[in-house]
């Protein structure tokens, strides 16, 4: 239990033997800096008493509280200010207890309890289609999820989700039997087994999509073309359907190749082509079960409800062509999740602009007793802008592939490196992956530091400083720790029991202290900037102590060397292990 929690849970015991409710006692930190914590509950003990009948001062019963606590060890001062705020300084024993909790475990208390399965969809790249700027939020809000749900002990799934379905394959099946019509995917005739070698490479894809699409735009027959090879892919062409495989192999390739370079990881790599077998019953049991109906030749769902303040639009499963559409690949495979995964959990990480279909197809869902309604989350995100505020695209108005972009941190970072003078005497190869790491934090932190629904603008030179709260800032302090460690290893010197006097020593071993909190916030919220707001606290705190604290000079006293060594140590784990957690890794040097 971390200092804040035994402190709650004794002003909870107080206020419970008063006869309020216990948890009138949270403890939380002090927004004003008079003493570390506070306990606010006396004015909402007041109120609740206010609501009975009865009148109380809120300082009587904060009066009360203080007395009820006057000889616990774990509190050296509590003082009543204002209206009834009760501030609270730790004992020396209690801090003492909470520096030896941390030197031993940095990162103690992680762990939620109940075990979850949880399927985080978070991918949903586009077969056939290069990777664009479009892409990060997702992936890195994504991935940060995954770690951060790992983190407290839950069994998590990330899901690619592939878009690899409707008219967007017909584009690409046509555009090629255009393009190679000998080719014995589109020989009628043919009976045997395809080739396993893909007949198009990426850059064969990326050419081809576009091509089609342009083409078709301007010609009916050339639409028509492309829209009769999506129906004939789903009613089960064989060649088709061996093309699209290829498909999906080449993309997939790439697409490990590109979200690993942004250090994103899929357990799955499933598509909307994975569960179209599956259509077909769903929609008969949807059908049996009386909540499918025709209206216009199209079948939908209603999911309208009584309460509903604004239109909600029906869920479409089949379009009067008989044409699936995302809403049924999309209920499909959350058929394909309950049967393969039975998870008690699925989180989306799509676009806000999404809400609307996320909320029908979630109601849908639960209609059809599938999952509950809270089983299933929609984790929303607003855009990265340009400096216009809006979504951001190159200067030519196209959208910027997401290598593009990641190049374009990288260089940034090389500049700034040599701005800094840091890393100067590193060899080439060396410069470039500190460079890389250096670009990677800057994209990613400058993302995951806002609230997932804020829009924020694009700005190199700004998330690529060495100061001030990004991501380079971080890894330099991570870095300079680990200086510090070496060179103490280097003179021999010593770990011990960390020994917090100095004020700065006491606000690290807090700082340290609200790593669970901190954890456990960020996942309950599905918030990484909760997160991402501690790991820059800790740096912050650590500057602060290694100022004021000598460590490896020689005034420095043996055992105080020991404790602040020690101290180090847990800030320099606890940080980096943050930092995994939203996906930032940290180079031995810079």
């Amino acid at each position: 239990m971390t200092l804040q929690s035994r402190l709650s849970d004794a002003f909870g015991e107080a206020f419970a033997a008063l006869g309020h409710d216990a948890t009138f006692g949270v403890v939380v930190e002090s927004s004003k800096g008079d003493a570390p914590y506070q306990c606010n509950g006396a004015m909402a003990a007041a109120g609740a008493a206010k609501k009975r009948g009865e009148k109380l001062n809120p300082r009587d019963v904060a009066s009360a509280v203080a007395a009820h606590l006057a000889d616990n060890p774990l509190i050296e001062t509590l003082e009543i200010a204002g209206p009834g705020f009760l501030n609270i300084t730790p004992s020396a024993q209690a801090l003492a207890e909470t520096a030896q909790a941390i030197s031993e475990d940095p990162i103690r208390g992680l762990s939620a309890g109940a075990e979850l399965t949880i399927v985080i969809d978070y991918g949903g790249a586009n077969v056939a289609k290069p990777m664009h700027v479009g892409h990060l939020r997702s992936a890195v809000i994504g991935e940060a999820l995954k770690r951060l749900m790992r983190a407290r002990g839950h069994t998590v799934i990330g899901d690619a989700h592939l878009g690899d379905w409707g008219l967007q394959m017909g584009h690409l099946i046509s555009e090629l039997a255009i393009e190679q019509p000998s080719l014995i995917y589109f020989d009628e005739a043919y009976d045997g087994n395809y080739p396993d070698i893909s007949p198009v490479t990426m850059d064969d894809l990326a050419r081809l999509y576009p091509q089609a699409s342009n083409a078709a735009k301007d010609d009916a027959d050339r639409m028509e073309l492309s829209r009769v090879a999506t129906a004939d892919l789903q009613a089960g062409h064989k060649g088709y359907r061996a093309l699209l495989d290829h498909f999906i192999a080449v993309s997939v390739e790439a697409l490990k190749e590109g979200y690993g370079r942004l250090g994103v990881e899929f357990d799955l790599w499933n598509g909307e082509a994975c569960v179209d077998p599956l259509i077909p019953d769903m929609v008969e049991e949807l059908r049996h079960a009386g909540l499918a109906e025709e209206d216009g030749g199209a079948l939908i769902v209603r999911i309208e409800r009584e309460d509903d303040k604004k239109e909600m639009p029906p869920v479409m499963l089949l379009a009067s062509s008989g044409a699936v559409l995302y809403h049924t690949t999309d209920l499909a495979t959350l058929v394909d999740r309950k049967a393969q995964i039975n998870p008690d959990l699925i989180l989306y990480v799509v676009d806000q602009r999404q809400a609307l279909h996320f909320e029908q197809i979630f109601r849908a869902t639960a209609k059809a007793g599938w999952f509950r309604e809270d089983q299933l989350e929609h984790l929303g995100f607003g855009t990265m802008n340009g400096t216009d505020g809006k979504p951001f695209k190159t200067r030519d108005g196209g959208v910027l592939r997401l290598e593009d972009l990641m190049e374009m941190m990288q260089t940034a970072a090389e500049t700034r490196l040599t701005e800094s003078g840091i890393g100067a005497d590193f060899d080439p190869e060396e410069r470039a992956e500190v460079a890389r790491l250096v670009g990677l934090a800057a994209l990613k932190f400058a993302d995951l530091q806002n609230a997932r629904l804020t829009n924020y603008v694009f700005d190199p030179e700004r998330f690529t400083a060495f100061e001030g709260k990004t991501g380079p800032y971080l890894l330099y302090a991570a870095v300079r720790i680990k200086s510090i460690l070496r060179k103490a290893d280097d003179m021999g010197a010593a770990f011990g029991p960390i020994i917090p006097e100095d004020p700065a020593e006491v606000a690290l071993v807090l700082a340290l202290d609200a790593y669970p909190k901190a954890i456990a916030l960020a996942a309950e919220k599905r918030a990484p900037h909760i997160l991402c707001d501690h790991v820059y606290g800790l740096a912050q705190a650590f500057s602060r102590f290694y100022t004021n604290c000598p460590i490896l000079v020689d005034e420095t006293p043996e055992v105080i060397r020991a404790s602040r060594l020690s101290l180090a140590k847990a800030t320099l784990e606890q940080l980096e292990h943050g930092l995994g957690i939203i996906g930032l890794d940290v180079p031995e040097k810079m």
